[in-house]
């Protein structure tokens, strides 16, 4: 398989909304994910990405 390389966007989280960092991936709608620190949103985020890609070829829809 291709690797497949996608922006991701971390940005804090408000204590609100319980702290630490979300990551999204705007290319690939709804896909996102957080962490406690950017580093673990970024590898949960792409943990993320991996099941994303999978459902959609599952459904048979484009992954961009």
């Amino acid at each position: 398989m291709d690797e497949l390389t996608y922006p991701i966007l971390v940005t804090p989280l408000t204590a609100d909304d319980g702290g630490g960092f979300a990551a999204t991936v705007p290319d690939l709608p709804g896909c996102m994910s957080d962490g406690e620190t950017p580093e673990e949103a970024l590898r949960n985020v792409r943990e993320v990405i991996d099941a994303w890609i999978a459902m959609a070829r599952k459904f048979s829809h484009a992954v961009p």
